[in-house]
This record gives C-alpha cells, structure tokens and sequence, in this order.
C-alpha cells in the first residue's frame, strides 16, 4: 500500500476519467480484458487511500454549462474519479459491480443498445466463444442500486467512417431506447466507439442531444470532447494509469492512446463483413457502410492481437451476487 500513497497526486481540477472493458470471463487475443483479482485489489487501494467515484450526474453538474475546461475546482483534487465500462458485457454483475458497491464505489456503462441481452457479434471473435452483454433487467436491477447507463452507440460503429445519416441514426437510435428503457437521465452521454470523434460527429452528437461526450486519452476538453484513460490489461497497479501524475503514468498514458488509435481491426473486419458475409461480424448492422472506410489520421497496427496474461483464479459463481465481490475485495486486501 505504501506504493499507492506515493503515486497518488493532484491531477487536474476536475475528476479524472477511467475506462475499462472487461472483467474477468474467457481470456482472449486482445488487450481489454482486466483480470478480476487486479480489478478487485485496485478499487480496494483506491478506497483505502481515500479516493471515491463520482457519478455521471455529479460530473455533469461540474461540466455542463461552464465547459469542462473551466469546471470548479474539486475541494480535494485527488480524491474523487468517474468510473466507466464500454461495451456493457454481462460479466460486469458477476465480477465488477458487486465489488463496487461493496466499497460503496459506483460507476456508469455506457451500451451497445442493439446489442443488450445478446452476444458481442458486432466485434471480431477473439475469444473462443462469443460474450454475453448485459440484459435489460439486469441493466435495471443495478441501476436501482446506483450504478448509471448511457450510450455506447446502437451497433458499435466508428462514427467518423460513416456518413451524416448513419451518425444521425447510430446516435438516434441509442439515445431514444436507453431514454424509453430508463428515462432521461440515461440520454445525457455518449462515449464515441473506439474513442474516434471530429467536428461533424461532434455536431450531430449535440443536435442528437446529448450533454457529455466522451473520447479518447487526448479530449479537447470541451463538454462533448472529454478525456478518459483505458485501463488495459498491461495496467496491473493498484493504482491505474490514468490516476497517477508521475512518470510512469505519463508513459501509460501514451501506451493507452497509441492502443487505442490502433484499434481499428473492429472497423475493418466490420467493412469487409459487409462485402463478404462470413468475415468480421457475424450479425451485419443494419446500416449501410461508408463507402471509404479510412481516415487519413489512423494506422492500423497489431496492438490489438496481443495474448492478455492469465489472472488469478476465483470461484465464478453468479448466482452469489455481491457475496463474490466481497469474496474478491477479502481477497485483494490479503
């Protein structure tokens, strides 16, 4: 613990955002999954050295209005961070939220909105079987005990290769379930698939009406463009990369932002799919393709084929609810 009190320091002037994917489950060709005892032992150590999230609506009121580059100053800087899933995966009940709420942590998913109840078919198959997303009522179940939703997109889509009136309907379309499903307050943010946004995205996504939109590492800052820091699976600290303001976190930092610009394999395989049925997802959306699926600024690179490690092994048992989750923080105080 005495590492967590040394990397632990003022950050910015208002809560700093992590993003992780997956909890625990199948191990797999890629770089999102975060084992469940690395999960657990870093939201121990961020508890016990006093650090507490914050939820979306207690973020927005710092944001909106006066623009996140001029939000109010926390009264104690390092103490408060926003916590968020991508994608929804219905591992998140099992192994992610009851640890939480046992330290009394919350957190905000954003949803693949087409994709809630089923199987990650939208992405490429790098694990053996595909995953299961959250289902509605397990969605509502953990929204009754704090835990907050919004949007993933409907079908996961780079939204900066599409053209105007697929962004309009992606945005659209997800934002009107999650509204119909959970009330307005659901509605209110977006975090762009694959962090990729730019001007026009940023224009549909305010006249969609959405309040906060979150991106990658580099945000501008603005309410629609703000920053948030994966956490990968290379990220096994108690204190994770994006909550540490030393050398090392700079440098994870940069590790995360050139992960997550490479992650393009998704986007490709989702374009070929449309061409050649068999290749890339499984299930085609149900929106035509741009016809130039390429942006000048992204390089494809082989970040995203990287064998996660193994983690250490706890009984899975679902039906145990939050008796898991204290299983998993006894053990990460150990």
């Amino acid at each position: 613990m005495r590492g967590v009190r040394v990397a632990l320091a003022a950050l910015t002037t208002y809560a700093p955002v992590l993003c992780y994917h997956r909890i625990g489950g199948p191990l797999e060709l890629g770089v999102t999954r975060v084992g469940r005892s690395v999960f657990a032992r870093q939201m121990t150590a961020l508890a016990r050295a006093g650090w507490r999230t914050v939820s979306l609506e207690g973020f927005a009121a710092r944001t909106i209005g006066v623009g996140a580059q001029y939000a109010a100053p926390l009264h104690n800087p390092p103490q408060e961070f926003l916590l968020t899933f991508d994608d929804g995966y219905a591992s998140l009940a099992d192994y992610a939220y009851p640890v939480l709420a046992d330290l009394g942590f919350t957190a905000t998913t954003f949803l693949i909105t087409d994709y809630v109840g089923g199987t990650n078919t939208w992405d490429v198959r790098y694990t053996w079987n595909r995953l299961q997303h959250l289902s509605w009522p397990a969605i509502e179940r953990w929204r009754g005990r704090g835990f907050e939703f919004a949007s993933h997109g409907a079908t996961h889509r780079r939204l900066t290769w599409l053209d105007d009136a697929t962004v309009e309907t992606e945005l659209t379309r997800s934002r009107d379930m999650l509204i119909s499903r959970l009330g307005a307050g659901a509605g209110r943010a977006i975090a762009y698939p694959f962090g990729a946004v730019d001007d026009r995205v940023l224009s549909h996504a305010q006249r969609t009406g959405y309040e906060l939109g979150f991106a990658g590492v580099k945000g501008s800052g603005t309410a629609l463009h703000l920053s948030r820091v994966p956490v990968y699976f290379w990220d096994r600290g108690d204190v994770p990369f994006g909550l540490r303001s030393d050398g090392i976190g700079a440098l994870g930092r940069l590790a995360a932002h050139a992960a997550n610009r490479c992650a393009v394999g998704t986007s490709v395989m989702q374009g070929l799919g449309a061409r050649a049925p068999g290749l890339g997802k499984i299930t085609p959306s149900p929106e035509p393709r741009a016809p130039n699926p390429k942006p000048l600024d992204e390089k494809p690179c082989r970040h995203r084929n990287q064998l996660r490690m193994p983690d250490q092994r706890v009984r899975e048992d679902p039906a145990e609810g939050s008796l898991v989750g204290r299983n998993l923080v006894d053990r990460a105080r150990q």
